[in-house]
């Protein structure tokens, strides 16, 4: 195992900064994600995402509602970035992502707060909805590296990706943590406006196995590399559960890592999208663990709460109804 993360490597050998102005270019003509809205962000232009040169960032600091191996005990160090390029109409985070609360920052200050949360100890650096500003957080990580940087880097996104975009981060990012929101174009484009979601998402993921391969974590289960996906189940079987999971099994690998998320709750302009105007039943999310574990997917993280165990109270054992899942505290 490396002493410390690939993109270090990177900035010493100068393949970082032509990266960055790869980067940077694609903002001209703005093709960072595949919504290709080509005005000119590097003037301050703006369209979808609502953001122009400089990202803007709504609060930083360790999480530990996150996925355990990014927890660990001092907490995932989450930068959240205001707006998105998806704008789903259900989003929990609506208030950054749809109404914009938030600060620009300039590269040397993005800087900074990556630094200041390796201050304080956190395991990594947790880019939150980073699509959209992919450039900018390129531009800022050799001031970070200069400054000391040195923990993994995870790319926490809604899947919605340019593969073009994508190939800048190989060997820059460690984790990808990407969404698996829909398997339908009809959802995604009534809910996301974006009706090639389950093309761009399928691709994205098969791009960013490639690059880092199956979550990979030592020796105190902390996560230092690899792919971790999450799927937010949805009322109804809107987000085609069992097609997602099918995918992951059979076109990336049975050991992919995988959060079967029960957290949905109408927010924003759920309640007028029925049956988005209602949470999941806990038979709902069971079916969404077998259906995951029908197809051969062992790494799945879970809440016990929501499984009826065998043998009746909880001994410690893992087997609940055939589905094994990772302890969440």
């Amino acid at each position: 195992m490396k002493n410390y993360p690939s993109y270090i490597a990177l900035h010493e050998n100068g393949q970082l900064e032509e990266r960055i102005k790869k980067a940077l270019s694609l903002l001209e003509k703005c093709t960072v994600c595949p919504r290709a809205c080509k005005v000119n962000r590097l003037k301050g232009e703006t369209k979808v995402c609502k953001t122009g040169r400089y990202a803007v960032v709504s609060s930083i600091g360790p999480h530990f509602g996150e996925e355990m191996p990014l927890v660990g005990r001092r907490g995932s160090g989450t930068i959240f970035f205001t707006h998105c390029n998806l704008g789903c109409l259900f989003c929990q985070n609506y208030d950054i992502s749809h109404l914009g609360h938030g600060v620009e920052v300039a590269p040397k200050m993005l800087a900074e707060m990556m630094l200041r949360l390796q201050g304080m100890g956190c395991h990594n650096i947790n880019f939150v909805t980073p699509t959209h500003v992919t450039p900018m957080i390129l531009e800022a990580l050799p001031h970070a590296i200069e400054g000391g940087l040195k923990l993994p880097l995870v790319y926490n996104c809604g899947g919605y990706e340019s593969m073009d975009t994508l190939k800048l981060l190989d060997g820059i990012v460690d984790i990808y943590m990407p969404d698996i929101k829909y398997t339908g174009s009809e959802p995604a484009m009534e809910f996301s406006s974006a009706k090639d979601y389950p093309e761009k998402v399928k691709a994205a993921l098969k791009e960013m196995h490639r690059q880092v391969g199956k979550l990979i974590l030592d020796d105190k289960g902390i996560a230092v590399r690899g792919l971790l996906v999450r799927h937010l189940v949805l009322p109804g079987g809107l987000a085609g559960t069992k097609e997602a999971m099918r995918f992951l099994a059979d076109d990336l690998s049975p050991d992919t890592y995988v959060n079967v998320m029960d957290q949905y709750r109408p927010c924003y302009e759920a309640f007028r999208h029925p049956p988005l105007d209602r949470g999941i039943t806990i038979e709902e999310y069971q079916e969404a663990l077998m259906a995951a574990r029908g197809t051969g997917l062992y790494r799945l993280d879970g809440y016990w709460s929501h499984l009826s165990k065998k043998g009746g109270a909880n001994d410690g054992n893992d087997d609940y109804e055939g589905v094994h899942c990772v302890r969440r505290v």
